[in-house]
């Protein structure tokens, strides 16, 4: 199947959301240019595709000015056209975006969207980049419920679930049973091996037992590029829909993310996903999941004992810009470290890019940053 074929096939997919409501109305979904390793032109050349295959859809280029149909916003760097993007996100004048290598909170997740390769049916993987909780199995129960929400945006009604089977699967599930117990609707799906229980095996990857395949992020970052590059040796990501928008209580906007090594066919693809969370109202599809599972008991069943002993309140100091990374600091203590910093009178964020878990303060405070986390024994 060739490019445009298989560009065409994701468009027919997701007409059923775009048309939500929406049909007659041009859709912005902006997509940064700078940071592919394929270079700025194949990035372009994904773009052109998903505004030529969908004419409802206004792609617009938030990078290096080229020659382009498209509309485009003039930025010379990855940060200011983070900024930018999100400038015009916040004002409305985009619905969506697309983008490399963006630092999500904690908190929120990424949910993907695969075909999988056995059947040619889709399937999501909650989550692939960011992260939903800094402990494992409050992770995986958080990420069902993101998972199920992206599935609803796309059209599914009642999509059903499987909890691939890493470590922590086993916990996962015996809380999602109690969640669902308590009234929060699941639909649990079964593996096409003997059992025929709720945690997947590497089988149902390829079979796409569950519409949503339940994994920790890095399982589902890794998942993801085998899917998209399996058939081009790894280098070019040739299939799918990227690592999809980034979910979480109170996140509002669609930020859909795809790799460096991205390819012009999964660029259409996520621009066509991104446009189609739009078109669904992804963030109050969210925010309606989440209420139903906290009225369930959702909190109480993401307390670990770690969580609930007593700690000593911190309270940060008075916030300013955050443009500098720290990276290396281990997910399970990320929180404990920026709490650290505030002790220190710095001010410090959480956050989880496309490489891991990131530690954001002010440029000024990076040195002073670094030299208190190595002390504390974080990096």
């Amino acid at each position: 199947m060739d490019a445009k074929r298989a560009i065409a096939r994701i468009f027919t997919d997701l007409a059923d959301a775009l048309e939500t409501g929406r049909m007659g109305r041009r859709l912005a979904v902006g997509v940064t240019t700078l940071g592919s390793e394929h270079g700025v032109a194949e990035v372009v050349r994904g773009a052109e595709q998903a505004a030529q295959l969908d004419p409802n859809l206004e792609v617009v280029l938030i990078g290096p000015r080229v020659e382009s149909h498209l509309l485009q916003e003039e930025c010379d760097s990855e940060d200011t056209a983070h900024r930018r993007m999100e400038e015009l996100l916040n004002e409305g004048r985009l619905a969506a975006a697309v983008t490399m290598h963006y630092p999500f909170p904690v908190g929120v997740a990424t949910v993907g969207r695969i075909l999988t390769p056995a059947r040619g049916k889709a399937m999501f993987l909650a989550t692939t980049t960011g992260t939903s909780a800094a402990e494992r199995v409050p992770a995986l129960v958080k990420n069902a419920v993101y998972g199920l929400a992206v599935a609803k945006a796309l059209g599914l009604k009642e999509p059903t679930v499987g909890i691939l089977n890493v470590d922590g699967a086993r916990q996962a599930e015996r809380r999602l049973k109690e969640l669902a117990g308590r009234g929060y609707p699941i639909a649990f799906a079964e593996t096409v091996r003997a059992e025929k229980s709720a945690i997947m095996r590497g089988n149902d990857l390829l079979a796409g037992s569950p519409d949503v395949m339940i994994c920790d992020t890095l399982t589902g970052n890794l998942l993801m590029k085998i899917f998209s590059a399996y058939t081009t040796g790894g280098s070019y990501e040739a299939l799918g829909y990227g690592y999809g928008p980034g979910v979480g209580p109170g996140w509002k906007r669609i930020v859909n993310i795809v790799s460096r090594a991205s390819g012009a066919p999964v660029i259409a693809g996520a621009i066509a996903f991104a446009a189609a969370c739009a078109a669904a109202g992804l963030p109050e599809i969210l925010a309606a999941e989440w209420e139903a599972a906290r009225r369930a008991g959702i909190e109480d069943l993401l307390t670990s004992p770690a969580q609930a002993e007593e700690k000593g309140e911190v309270k940060p100091p008075p916030a300013k810009p955050t443009g500098a990374e720290i990276g290396g600091v281990d997910v399970l203590v990320i929180e404990d470290a920026a709490r650290e910093l505030w002790r220190h009178g710095i001010y410090a964020e959480t956050g989880m890019g496309c490489e891991g878990p990131v530690i954001l303060v002010a440029p000024e405070d990076k040195e002073e940053a670094l030299r208190l986390l190595k002390g504390g024994g974080y990096l």
